[in-house]
């Protein structure tokens, strides 16, 4: 089955199969699993164990810090939606994840360095007493930013790494058997991490927990990267949004634009250039919406200049 994505350069190239091809198929199965596994060690010992470090170290009242837990999880949640449509439309896949990875690993390092630091952080409190120093602005400032350097990261990554490697694929029986194991594969990852990391972020100390949480999201992204010659890499396709807001543009802008009653003023523009269909006149049953809606058939798909 042949297949005309691009290369990294943007130069097409033709893949003959998912197995024997010379981009995609099974060879990138290892690459990108690998790099899910790295990245969701990294994320899962943090964000499940939120709570316990925001009370512990930044003596932050439990109700506080179950907020900003609910907060990171509604955001860890939202921005894959963010980071799907920056991948699909201005990036491409691999660029997406390659940049999150980063900024992940950024926000893993930094939290690691909160947590041994002892500038970073409050100064524990006195023992017996409940009497506790507060966080300073720039503690805050800190923890703030690297939670969000975390979510976002964590936004670019979650789901796009799934996205292209079934895109890796052409036969639709592959793409199942990929996300098979894929989830397979994400899910006891997210045991490994609940547990384990867990375990030693409560019982070792928290740098150590952390520290493992950079090591791996390096990891991962160090394999992904080790894949870069066997991807197949699919061109963006641009925003879907960008059409959407110069219709309304050019809905606005022409708003009292007279309507023809001649259907030969009425066109249609295909693929391939102008065609001779005419559409129909228009009528005055609907109104002013109806103007409108001819207003961005005619104008913005016959005028070249619709938007300047």
């Amino acid at each position: 089955m042949e297949n005309g994505s691009l290369s990294q350069n943007g130069e097409p190239h033709i893949i003959s199969s998912d197995s024997g091809g010379r981009r995609g198929g099974w060879i990138t199965f290892p690459f990108v699993t690998g790099a899910a596994i790295g990245l969701t060690l990294a994320v899962g010992g943090w964000l499940a164990n939120l709570i316990v470090f925001l009370i512990q170290e930044f003596h932050i009242k439990s109700i506080d810090a179950a907020q900003i837990s609910n907060i990171v999880n509604g955001c860890s949640c939202f921005f894959p939606v963010i980071g799907a449509i920056i991948a699909d439309s201005f990036f491409g896949s691999f660029s997406a994840i390659t940049i999150s990875s980063c900024v992940s690993f950024l926000g893993s390092f930094l939290l690691t360095l909160t947590a041994t630091l002892d500038s970073l952080k409050p100064q524990p409190c006195v023992s017996g007493s409940e009497l506790c120093q507060p966080t300073s602005n720039l503690q805050s400032a800190n923890l703030y930013t690297t939670l969000a350097l975390l979510s976002i990261g964590l936004g670019g990554t979650r789901f796009t790494l799934a996205t292209m490697g079934a895109n890796q694929f052409d036969k639709p029986k592959s793409q199942a058997s990929f996300f098979n194991w894929y989830i397979f594969t994400l899910y006891s990852t997210t045991v490994v991490s609940l547990t384990v990391i867990v375990y030693v972020e409560d019982n070792v100390g928290w740098k150590w927990g952390f520290g493992i949480g950079v090591i791996t999201n390096l990891i991962g992204l160090a394999i992904f990267l080790c894949g870069i010659r066997f991807y197949r890499f699919d061109k963006p396709k641009g925003s879907p949004f960008v059409g959407l807001a110069r219709v309304v543009v050019a809905t606005t802008r022409k708003r009292n634009l007279q309507i023809s009653s001649e259907s030969k003023d009425y066109c249609y523009r295909g693929d391939h250039g102008m065609t001779d269909i005419a559409v129909a006149t228009p009528s005055k049953s609907f109104g002013s919406v109806h103007t409108y809606i001819l207003n961005i058939i005619v104008q913005v798909d016959c005028d070249t200049d619709f938007f300047f």
